[in-house]
């Protein structure tokens, strides 16, 4: 597959819209190469897991479960969403989870080259900066605190990672919390902090939370448990985490 190709999911539940928008992608879009297409939700996000697509086309009104819904079961996703819909009052919904673009079904082919253009631009200036700016902002002077950068809106802030209690997933977000009760929103997922943060105690709990360890102030049994932190805040530990977080807490 050429370097400057996109890998494309399309996920609609009408078959005649899914099999349109595939064919004006491979008429008009040919940098677009579509890695999977269903109707399913839930198996979408099986293909998403597995093939990793650079954008998912993605239909918002579906009857078992609609696109929104659906992203929120993914969880972490590294694709671009853009929208396809009949309706254009999920407009303000989709830009505030910052979706790259919303079209309205039946999808003009102007419209469509014009988001697959922007898409290839992006993804062209694209470096591996998903968490290298993380990795190489990591101090470990001796004679200063462990800080790490992280991407705010007008640049990046420095922070100490002990003072960081939590970092709790929101769709391509991730809302840091501190210990002094402040927290931020920064443009990473979460599992980016999971793979730089996990060897300074931090162990992610839950598929939308990472806790830092040395704040806990207690664990409450259940089908997964909960976790107290210092701050009150109780986090839901995931029934597939349990056992593992059990064992690095020796208990």
């Amino acid at each position: 597959m050429p370097s400057n190709s996109i890998k494309a999911i399309l996920i609609d539940d009408e078959k005649t819209s899914l099999q349109n928008l595939k064919q004006k992608l491979e008429e008009f879009c040919k940098q677009v190469v579509v890695v999977g297409a269903t109707q399913n939700p839930e198996e979408a996000i099986t293909l998403i897991r597995n093939l990793k697509p650079d954008v998912l086309f993605l239909d918002i009104e579906m009857p078992k479960m609609s696109g929104f819904r659906m992203l929120e079961e993914l969880g972490d996703y590294d694709a671009e969403i853009i929208f396809t819909t009949a309706y254009n009052h999920y407009a303000i919904d989709a830009m505030r989870i910052s979706a790259f673009d919303y079209l309205v079904k039946p999808v003009a082919i102007e419209e469509l080259e014009n988001a697959v253009k922007r898409l290839a631009e992006k993804k062209a200036t694209y470096t591996q900066e998903r968490f290298h700016v993380l990795k190489e902002s990591i101090t470990e002077n001796k004679n200063q605190e462990n800080k790490i950068a992280v991407p705010v809106r007008d640049g990046f802030e420095f922070v100490v990672i002990k003072n960081i209690l939590r970092i709790e997933s929101s769709s391509s977000y991730s809302r840091i919390f501190f210990r002094d009760g402040k927290s931020i929103i920064v443009t990473k997922l979460l599992k980016d902090f999971e793979e730089i943060l996990t060897p300074y105690h931090f162990f992610r709990v839950h598929n939308s939370h990472l806790i830092n360890l040395n704040y806990i102030k207690k664990y409450l049994r259940g089908i997964g448990g909960q976790v107290l932190m210092d701050n009150g805040d109780l986090i839901d530990v995931s029934r597939r985490k349990k056992d593992e977080f059990i064992s690095i807490l020796n208990i």
